[in-house]
C-alpha cells in the first residue's frame, strides 16, 4: 500500500469512527429481573443504540445497501430482547452489543438500556456500555 493510500484509509477510518446511526427510545417486553416476581412478568425495557458508520461514503454513493440498516437492527434487537430472559439489565445490554457488532458490520457501539419504574420514585434505571469490535 502506498503512502497515499494509507493515509486515505486512515482518514475514512477516522471517518467511519466518528460518525453514527442511532436508535432511541426502542420499546420491548421482556423477562427481567431477579426477583421472584419480576421472573413472573414481562417488564418494558427500553433501548438506545449508537453504532459507528462511515456515513460519508455511504451518502455519496446513496445505496441502501452500503448504509447500517436500522430496520434490521431494530427486529432483530426486538427478537433478541423479547425472548431473553436476563437476570441483569447488564447483561441483556451486553449481548444487545454482541449481536449488533456481530451481525451488522459495525465496529463500535453503544447500547444505554433502561428499565422504566423498576424503583419507587426513580423515573428509570439503567445502563449504558460501549463495545468495539477489535
Amino acid at each position: 500500500m502506498s503512502d497515499s493510500e494509507q493515509v486515505t484509509a486512515e482518514s475514512e477510518k477516522a471517518q467511519s469512527n466518528r460518525d453514527r446511526v442511532y436508535l432511541k427510545g426502542l420499546k420491548v417486553d421482556t423477562v427481567i429481573g431477579v426477583y421472584d416476581w419480576e421472573r413472573a412478568i414481562r417488564q418494558t425495557v427500553v433501548i438506545d443504540i449508537e453504532m459507528a458508520t462511515d456515513a460519508w461514503s455511504v451518502a455519496i454513493e446513496d445505496q441502501i445497501d452500503k448504509a447500517v440498516d436500522y430496520a434490521a437492527v431494530t427486529k432483530r434487537v426486538k427478537a433478541l430482547v423479547s425472548a431473553a430472559e436476563c437476570r441483569l439489565i447488564e447483561t441483556l445490554a451486553e449481548r444487545v452489543a454482541e449481536a449488533v457488532l456481530s451481525e451488522f458490520g459495525v465496529n463500535w457501539v453503544r447500547v444505554s438500556l433502561a428499565k422504566p419504574g423498576a424503583l419507587e420514585g426513580v423515573k428509570e434505571v439503567g445502563v449504558v456500555i460501549e463495545r468495539s469490535a477489535e
